[in-house]
């Protein structure tokens, strides 16, 4: 019984998903830094303050909730959102970049916008008071809500002064605050199952679905990291490659638990895939934190991914060509035509780029750059055509419904 339950379509909205892999995040990072306070393993810093980074854009684009509470999903917020993303991945990519940015951002982020949150929990008509009138599940999100914020100040407040706490000290609040996140996350989750309207309450204006903004997320990353491994294979630049793995790995986690999109296709969104989508997040998240610990195995497990999915994007593309061949005198309108050679051209580049990985020196590094730099272009221009094909549907819904 319980093993069927797995193949069942998971109540997990979007939101919990992202606070799953937050809590995860942090609770990770408390376990690992308790062997790198005694020196046992080695420690990259900025692999888990681009994770953080990245994981507070995501937020922003795709809720439209902030550090500093909820906003309306505007242009102008997206695109916030979109730097902030940008900003995160150069920071797992490239040691040192940036220097202090980061750590003055996540700053900002927690211990600021953890105080924000706070008052505004307090002074709202609609939190703390009206939480106190409802009771029951609501004195649970009194508690983690509250622990989640005064820890977020506490954090903050770690990432910005160095030396504040031993790094064991510092290993306990990260793990204190990833168990109060995770705490949080699920007593959301009972909350809009409970009251499905207390979800998504301010949608704001951009019309974009969680599959074009995690489009829009993976272009952007693949166009940067195509941009980087130009200095980086001159020379001019160092990288760090576990980094760019774990951070791909946590992509593919948020797509699996925020639409069941996986590298070789879409599925049901089943627990199944949720429980597989929270392993390549933990994946991820160590390779990124500890360089060099899960290297090999994530290198093979993205580039067998890449192959197989660029072969079944082949497939699906041009099966149903070869299978109903064009009648004579049809005209495929140019949409169409457009979104069948995008999708070629992905699958012929997703291919690409999993034989690079799995065979060493099989393509020179500045071209692999070329190669993720095309592969970003593309996955932002596919994102424009299905955009333009929603507003062709909406159109001829409205006029069907006008002439009837």
């Amino acid at each position: 019984m319980a093993i069927n339950r797995i193949f069942n379509i998971a109540d997990l909205p979007l939101e919990v998903a992202i606070l799953l892999i937050a809590g995860l995040m942090m609770l990770i990072t408390g376990i690992l830094l308790f062997p790198v306070s005694t020196g046992v393993l080695p420690y990259y810093e900025n692999g888990l303050y681009g994770l953080l980074l990245f994981i507070f854009a995501l937020q922003i684009v795709t809720l439209g909730k902030t550090p500093f509470g909820d906003m309306s999903r505007s242009k102008p917020l997206i695109v916030i959102g979109v730097i902030i993303a940008a900003i995160g991945i150069v920071v797992c990519f490239i040691p040192n970049l940036l220097s202090q940015i980061p750590r003055i951002l996540l700053f900002i982020c927690f211990t600021p916008g953890g105080f924000f949150l706070l008052l505004q929990m307090f002074l709202s008509q609609e939190k703390l008071r009206t939480w106190v009138k409802f009771g029951g599940i609501f004195k649970h999100l009194i508690v983690g809500c509250g622990a989640v914020y005064v820890l977020s100040i506490i954090i903050g407040l770690l990432v910005l002064i160095h030396n504040l706490l031993s790094i064991a000290m510092t290993a306990a609040f990260g793990l204190i605050f990833g168990i109060a996140i995770i705490y949080l996350a699920l007593v959301l989750r009972k909350i809009y199952l409970t009251y499905p309207e207390a979800e998504n309450t301010n949608p704001g204006t951009v019309e974009l679905s969680t599959d074009k903004m995690m489009l829009l997320v993976t272009g952007v990353f693949m166009l940067l990291l195509g941009i980087l491994l130009i200095p980086v294979n001159l020379g001019q630049l160092p990288f760090s490659g576990s980094a760019q793995l774990g951070l791909l790995m946590v992509i593919f986690s948020i797509q699996m638990l925020a639409s069941g999109s996986t590298p070789i296709g879409s599925f049901p969104r089943s627990w199944l895939i949720i429980i597989f989508g929270l392993l390549f997040a933990a994946l991820g998240i160590i390779t990124s934190i500890i360089p060099g610990i899960l290297v090999k195995p994530l290198t093979i497990l993205i580039g067998v991914l890449n192959i197989l999915g660029g072969c079944i994007t082949l497939v699906k593309t041009l099966f149903p060509r070869l299978k109903k061949p064009q009648k004579s005198g049809g005209q495929v309108p140019p949409i169409l035509q457009k979104l069948f050679v995008t999708q070629f051209i992905m699958g012929f580049l997703s291919i690409l780029f999993g034989s690079s990985m799995l065979v060493s020196h099989l393509l020179p590094g500045l071209v692999v750059g070329v190669v993720l730099f095309a592969n970003g272009c593309i996955l932002l221009y596919l994102m424009s055509i299905l955009l333009i094909l929603d507003k062709m549907i909406k159109q001829k819904a409205v006029m069907s419904d006008a002439s009837s």
